[in-house]
């Protein structure tokens, strides 16, 4: 199947595995309409066949020994017999949204594991693009929609349209002349509700949107809540979530405006439709063409037939919000994800950590080159130090590293194999990362740390912990290493935050070691402390150093000068110091108080 039906694959095979569910389901529903139609009779016989005592037709001759009971007893077995049609229809009525809302919730579950794996294996520069609130809303809101419309409205809709097929052909034996009076005022509710609910889903779209635009901006300023109060920009920020609101509430009001008027409209042509049913039956039945039983009956399913028509005005609007709903999730999953793994990829496992880019070139979008044709090597063991001013291509370098992209041109080797030959998990689990600002969960600092290995014991952690220098302010903390730090670690301060990102590298025991130097945010003495512990993390690994400040580079490291995607300069960094090139400069640069690269 084409991956633009993606979604509607998936709903399919889930309600292929809840079969046996959905068949109930349908039962039950089909037992509701039986039960619906039945429910005017036993009026018709206590008019008709009691209280006229009129002759019974040959289709009822069943009901002769009933009347034979006498009178009290016909009333009292048709009192009965009322009773237990609305006992039937409310029993079958609880089964069938039991089983659809049980199918729904299962629906809704499968639907957005499927997303969140699909969203984790999309490439880099699609989260780059995306906003997380718009994605938050989709995997939640949008699913929650699909539910509902599952779960209340689709058997909902196919109870009512059975209700209004059986009532016509139940009219149509009864008197067809009768019938033909109120099916007139069906061609104009068709006209009126394709009018208004076509109007109805463009503005639910735009009101859709609106609501993902409002959900990446509480994303944005709630992650960026101390910027905001430090510029004292509260005041701004609200008056843009009013702006914002505002639009989704004229939108909303718009939606429920034409979705009022469309239910008046069916209303209206309904009343037309009964008044002239029961006027053209009771003239039938004063002339004796029909029985005031019948008269009835036609009365009772007129009434009822439209109230299901002004369900189903109800249910399309919810309709066009799934629909809505529908085509956002298809816009995700029909979002390429990165390019998968060979069937026969390597697991990387203890690698010695020798790298080798060859004439490699990267672009993030198509025409652009962030990387020219980039080449150098570095042994097992060996410290690689990155310079440039802000955009060379560093972190573009270690991200292909680390196969978060694939180069556009040339190869990057691993141990002598190129890295697509690897499994992208296994790779990774090989390579410790280090940044200058790493990121905690909002979970407890055990978790945290044991987010470099997940199957990490408790001595593991602690182990980790004492080697990263974090065990003493951790054990110190509440409740030790089960205190729960806030989103990003904002309860922590820089240098403990730093901690426990380098024990949580530590733990995995990586080869290969990638340090976007994560001590240039730190006092001095938090400063000396992270040296200290990444001195021991990188010894005998191969290390990738990102400098921004150049009181960190050694003079026996290996120096690679980018400048605009370029390497035009490479070798130690006395040696580059001497040819007085673009290193030099850089350095010069930086001695004169300039700020850091």
């Amino acid at each position: 199947m084409k991956q633009r039906d993606r979604l509607s694959r998936l709903v399919l095979e889930h309600l292929g595995r809840m079969k046996g569910g959905l068949l109930l389901a349908i039962l039950c529903t089909l037992s509701v309409v039986a039960l619906e139609l039945l429910a005017p009779w036993p009026l018709k016989i206590l008019f008709d066949y009691i209280l006229l005592e009129k002759p019974l037709t040959p289709a009822l001759t069943f009901l002769d020994s009933l009347l034979a009971q006498g009178t009290v007893t016909a009333l009292a077995l048709l009192a009965l017999l009322i009773v237990l049609i609305a006992l039937g229809k409310a029993a079958f009525l609880y089964f069938q949204v039991f089983l659809t809302s049980r199918i729904g919730f299962q629906l809704v579950f499968e639907l957005r594991r499927e997303l969140f794996q699909h969203l984790q294996g999309l490439s880099l520069s699609y989260h780059n693009r995306a906003r997380a609130g718009e994605l938050l809303n989709r995997v939640t809101s949008d699913t929650r929609n699909l539910r509902d419309t599952f779960t209340e409205s689709a058997l909902a809709f196919g109870t009512h349209l059975l209700t209004i097929t059986g009532m016509f052909v139940v009219m149509f034996i009864l008197n067809w002349r009768l019938a033909l009076i109120a099916a007139v005022t069906f061609p104009l509710l068709l006209v009126v509700l394709v009018f208004f609910y076509g109007r109805i889903k463009v503005t639910i779209k735009k009101q859709r949107r609106r609501e993902g635009r409002i959900a990446a901006r509480l994303g944005e300023v709630f992650n960026s809540a101390p910027l905001v109060r430090a510029f004292g920009r509260e005041r701004y920020e609200i008056e843009q979530f009013e702006t914002e609101s505002g639009k989704h509430l004229e939108e909303g009001i718009r939606a429920l405006r034409l979705e009022a008027t469309a239910i008046r409209s069916t209303e209206i042509i309904s009343a037309f439709g009964l008044g002239a049913t029961i006027f053209y039956g009771a003239l039938q039945t004063v002339d004796g063409q029909m029985s005031p039983g019948d008269l009835l009956v036609f009365s009772a399913y007129v009434s009822r037939m439209y109230n299901p028509v002004r369900q189903v005005a109800k249910l399309l609007s919810k309709f066009n919000k799934a629909a809505v709903s529908a085509d956002r999730l298809r816009e995700i999953l029909n979002e390429e994800p990165e390019i998968p793994d060979q069937p026969d990829a390597l697991e990387a496992q203890g690698l010695k950590g020798d790298i080798r880019f060859e004439h490699v070139s990267f672009g993030y979008s198509e025409g652009e080159h962030t990387l020219k044709d980039v080449s150098f090597s570095i042994v097992p063991g060996q410290r690689l130090v990155l310079v440039g001013a802000s955009g060379a291509g560093k972190s573009t370098l270690v991200n292909l590293l680390l196969r978060l992209y694939e180069p556009t041109e040339g190869t990057v080797f691993v141990d002598g194999h190129d890295v697509r030959d690897y499994r992208r998990e296994s790779l990774r689990r090989e390579i410790g990362i280090v940044l200058q600002d790493n990121v905690l969960f909002g979970a407890t600092i055990r978790e945290n740390i044991a987010y470099g290995k997940l199957n990490a014991t408790d001595d593991e952690v602690e182990a980790a912990a004492r080697a990263a220098y974090a065990h003493e302010f951790i054990d110190a903390l509440p409740d030790g290493y089960e205190t729960v730090v806030g989103e990003r670690g904002a309860t922590l301060s820089g240098g403990q935050r730093q901690r426990i990102g380098l024990a949580r590298a530590l733990i995995k025991q990586p080869s290969i070691l990638i340090l976007d130097e994560p001590t240039s945010a730190l006092d001095a003495s938090a400063e000396k402390l992270i040296q200290e512990v990444i001195g021991r993390l990188q010894q005998g690994k191969t290390t990738i150093l990102i400098a921004h400040h150049f009181r960190y580079i050694n003079d026996d490291d290996h120096v690679l000068v980018l400048k605009q995607g370029r390497v035009v300069e490479q070798g130690g960094a006395r040696e580059l110091m001497a040819l007085k090139g673009d290193y030099y400069e850089l350095y010069l640069h930086q001695q004169s108080g300039a700020r850091p690269l």
